[in-house]
C-alpha cells in the first residue's frame, strides 16, 4: 500500500543566457553612465548658477555706484555713453 515517493525534478533554470547577462550588464551600465553624467552636470549648473548670482550682485553694485557718481545708470554698454533721460540735467 504504501507508494514510494519519486524525487521531483526541478527543471527551472538557475541562470540567465550569457547573452542576456551581457545585455543586462550593459543597460545596467548605460543606466549607471547616465547618472554620474547627470551628477557631473548638476555640479556644473550649481557652479555656473553660483558665478551668475555673483555677476549680478557685481552688476548691482557697479549701477548703484553709476547712480552715486553719475545720476544714472542706463549705460550704453558698446561706447560707454551714458543715456540721461531728456529731464534729467547732465553734469557736463
Amino acid at each position: 500500500m504504501g507508494k514510494k515517493k519519486e524525487k521531483v525534478i526541478d527543471l527551472k533554470p538557475e541562470k540567465i543566457s550569457e547573452e542576456e547577462l551581457k545585455q543586462l550588464q550593459n543597460v545596467v551600465s548605460a543606466i549607471n553612465k547616465l547618472q554620474f553624467d547627470i551628477g557631473v552636470m548638476e555640479v556644473q549648473k550649481h557652479s555656473a548658477l553660483h558665478a551668475l548670482f555673483q555677476g549680478n550682485e557685481r552688476l548691482n553694485g557697479m549701477q548703484v555706484q553709476f547712480n552715486e557718481q553719475y545720476g544714472c545708470d542706463d549705460i550704453n554698454i558698446q561706447d560707454g555713453t551714458i543715456n540721461y533721460k531728456k529731464d534729467e540735467p547732465s553734469d557736463s
